[in-house]
């Protein structure tokens, strides 16, 4: 019972930890597209890669020196909700709000989120280890609930019809300071005693030495050019659909007036598809897994390119459900091979790199390219049919840049330890098919 009930607890930090960023994250675009910022749209999902390559190592070293891991994480969304109020308060009371005042709170706010993906984390790993619970056997089905959260965010939104307002930032911040109340509640995570990492550990630098390795230089490589790939969609999916509201053929269609809860389609496949994964490394290795996810974004944006609310919803529906494969067997995948493959002493300093890669170098300069190239095909247009044929054009163009990408990692990339990553990856299959569920 004291089992069920620990995990139930850290369920809804989960929840509650993803629910403040579901709640804008893919409905941020279409308010800033209402009230006249289409072409900052890029800015504001690029500042979250940037503030990723440095704010959760300088906040976790706090939090593993200084202050508690459950109480890092309170004071962070305490600071995040109150910028990310005053942004939302700023945007509803501001006839025309401007770029710049909106920008800086709201920069402010996910500078002190983004930590606290992995505070939580950290959290919920202390919390179950102080149990005598095995991590990698009970954190996936407490870590679900973190998806149900961001899919629950999204549809409270969507139906309250807040996607379209600064309401949305509002209901993050309110979440926020939620969540930095319960936090207080968790079990206490010490601070370190013992060795205690340096800066340049943190934010991943020693991992560096591994491009010495061919391999792993080539992995790394192209895991930044398919992160460019990860935000491009949480930006620009919402007001591509809501678009289609200037043309009467489409105006009442379900779609436009409920874009993000067709969204929401998106993270449902994601939760299904983690479970996925061990299977598929298993079986066909890293290569085969991250062709997969490579193809799956040339889909996802295709399906975009050449579907419609009406009549071609099913196209919108199956970019959704593709989602899922391109993003988790990217990176959840990679993350496992990056593990597989490195020594103790830097895996952690790893996975910061990957990180960096993918959700810092790669997510930024996807969405600020993305921006330019639906500045000059989407927002140089009239509203209307010629507004929609450039987000056409500019869908095939980013599923054109998936299929290079996936074609050149295909001829340049060689998996050499297939069979023994194999091997390992059936004890991991065995493990995420042993309990899923609280």
């Amino acid at each position: 019972m004291k089992t069920f009930t620990l995990k139930a607890r850290l369920a809804a930090l989960g929840f509650l930890e993803f629910a403040v960023w579901g709640a804008y994250l893919t409905s941020l675009g279409s308010y800033l597209f209402r009230i006249g910022l289409s072409e900052e749209i890029g800015w504001f999902y690029a500042i979250q890669g940037v503030v990723s390559i440095f704010m959760p190592a300088l906040v976790g070293i706090v939090a593993d020196r200084w202050i508690q891991a459950q109480k890092t994480l309170s004071l962070c969304h305490i600071l995040a909700g109150a910028f990310m109020l005053a942004a939302g308060f700023y945007g509803m009371s501001a006839s025309a709000p401007s770029f710049s005042a909106l920008f800086t709170l709201y920069t402010l706010s996910v500078a002190f989120f983004m930590p606290t993906i992995g505070l939580s984390n950290s959290v919920a790993y202390t919390a179950l280890e102080k149990a005598g619970l095995d991590t990698v056997k009970h954190f996936p089905p407490v870590r679900v609930f973190g998806t149900i959260g961001f899919i629950c965010a999204m549809l409270f939104v969507n139906f309250t019809g807040f996607q379209n307002t600064a309401a949305q930032l509002v209901t993050s911040g309110v979440l926020s300071f939620a969540l930095a109340l319960y936090s207080l509640t968790m079990p206490k995570c010490p601070t370190s005693k013992g060795d205690r990492k340096s800066l340049s550990d943190a934010l991943g630098l020693k991992a560096f030495a591994l491009f010495k390795d061919k391999q792993m230089a080539i992995f790394f490589i192209f895991s930044m050019l398919l992160g460019v790939s990860l935000q491009i969609t949480n930006g620009f999916a919402n007001p591509f659909i809501q678009g289609f509201g200037s043309i009467p053929e489409y105006a009442d269609t379900w779609g436009v007036h409920n874009a993000n809860a067709l969204i929401s389609i998106s993270q449902m496949s994601e939760a299904l598809c983690i479970l996925l994964i061990p299977f598929f490394l298993r079986r066909f290795g890293i290569k085969v897994v991250m062709l997969m996810a490579m193809t799956a974004w040339v889909f996802r944006f295709g399906f975009f390119g050449i579907g419609n609310p009406g009549s071609g919803v099913w196209l919108f529906i199956l970019s959704m459900i593709v989602y899922g494969i391109a993003f988790d067997f990217f990176n959840v995948s990679g993350s496992l091979y990056v593990d597989k493959k490195t020594t103790v002493d830097i895996r952690s300093s790893a996975q910061g790199l990957f990180m960096i890669m993918t959700n810092g170098i790669g997510a930024t300069v996807g969405t600020l390219v993305a921006q330019q190239v639906i500045n000059h095909y989407v927002n140089s247009q009239p509203e209307g049919m010629a507004q929609i044929e450039g987000w056409s054009h500019s869908w095939l163009i980013f599923a054109g840049y998936a299929l290079v990408v996936a074609v050149l990692f295909m001829l340049i990339f060689h998996d050499k330890d297939t069979k023994a990553d194999k091997t390992q990856l059936e004890a991991a299959e065995a493990t995420a098919d042993s309990d899923n569920a609280i």
